[in-house]
């Protein structure tokens, strides 16, 4: 047998963006990878999320030359410990590298279930499929027949949240993305009833209320600025609102002016809230439940916008926050051919 590798290709920040990264702002090296310790495995990373909250994380959070977080999927090529079986297929956040050492309490085992892809475990059963789900049924509650705006539609949360719309009942959904063939894909492939450019004029509120003449109930807002303020404007009285990003504001050094009409949240009663979907962790059981079976019949696909080779992974992030996905942003890093031992046993001898 081959002795396992020892490094990791990585990627890290070099310096904080000004505006929008550029690939300068990144750097791939090769680390070393200690062995694993008691309670620990080694994962060979198969598929990487790039999302938008990470260009937030690029301001502060993320450390200097250190490997970057990310959602990633993996497969457990040694191990230290009996609840992370070499052959496993796992979730874990030790992304934008090639292997990784994890702690058993800090990975999920995922479920195998026939007819659903793994990689499906970032889009619409990971957190992509979860903000969309919490979005819908936590935080705006939609209700049966439900008219539903959805910026930035086209995205990974996006099409997550137009399919899932759908199959909670809701009555019309409408859409806005960033292009003419995005707009074209919305109607024709995804579901929505109704979509809209917003690049192209005469403006939101008007692009809006032609596409719900009547008013919307619940609007899913990835954007925030102008998109919150003629949401606002085309809201019905006790419409509800789940706000889930403000990706008009990620690279712009300073966050755009509030909306004028906010004061309509008062007089049409309307409820807007924010929500962190990592606080909604119990959720997931419950979204695998209603999606799995839609998934396995074909009712529903989930469309990932996919990225070849770790070597692009910047190149998908950059890309991601220009708007160029359409669906959940991944990269494959061209291992899943791999198949599980038959017999998988700690390699390590740990066996309590």
């Amino acid at each position: 047998m081959n002795a396992p590798a020892r490094t990791t290709r990585a990627f890290t920040q070099r310096r904080r963006p000004r505006g929008m990264p550029v690939p300068e702002d990144f750097a791939e090296v090769e680390l070393p990878l200690v062995p694993p310790a008691a309670g620990q495995a080694v994962v060979e990373n198969l598929w990487l999320s790039v999302d938008p909250y990470m260009r937030e994380c690029m301001d502060g959070d993320w450390e200097l030359h250190a490997p970057l977080e990310g959602r990633s999927i993996g497969r457990v090529v040694e191990s230290c410990s009996a609840e992370l079986p070499v052959g496993a297929l796992v979730f874990h956040r030790e992304g934008w590298r090639t292997r990784a050492v994890v702690n058993a309490a800090e990975v999920r085992v995922l479920p195998r279930y026939e007819g659903v892809a793994p990689q499906s475990f970032l889009g619409l059963l990971g957190g992509t499929g979860l903000t969309a789900y919490v979005a819908l049924t936590r935080i705006a509650r939609l209700r049966a027949g439900d008219t539903v705006y959805v910026s930035a539609a086209a995205g990974g949360v996006g099409t997550a949240a137009g399919r899932l719309a759908r199959l909670l009942g809701a009555g019309r959904i409408v859409g806005s993305a960033g292009s003419a063939a995005k707009v074209r894909l919305l109607t024709e492939e995804l579901g929505y009833d109704a979509a809209f450019d917003h690049r192209a004029g005469p403006g939101l509120s008007g692009q809006l209320e032609r596409a719900a003449p009547e008013g919307i109930d619940v609007y899913v807002d990835n954007v925030g600025g102008a998109h919150l303020e003629a949401a606002i404007g085309a809201m019905r009285e006790h419409g509800r609102i789940a706000w889930c990003g403000a990706v008009a504001q990620y690279n712009a050094g300073s966050a755009p002016a509030a909306p004028r009409n906010l004061f309509d949240l008062v007089e049409k009663s309307i409820r807007l809230e924010g929500f962190l979907v990592s606080r909604h962790g119990d959720a997931q059981v419950e979204l695998e439940e209603f999606l799995v079976p839609h998934l396995r019949s074909g009712r529903v696909t989930d469309r990932l916008h996919v990225t070849e080779g770790f070597e692009r992974t910047v190149d998908a992030f950059l890309g991601m926050l220009r708007g160029e996905n359409t669906g959940k942003a991944v990269v494959r890093l061209g291992h899943d051919a791999l198949e599980p031992s038959a017999d998988p046993e700690p390699s390590c001898g740990h066996t309590s």
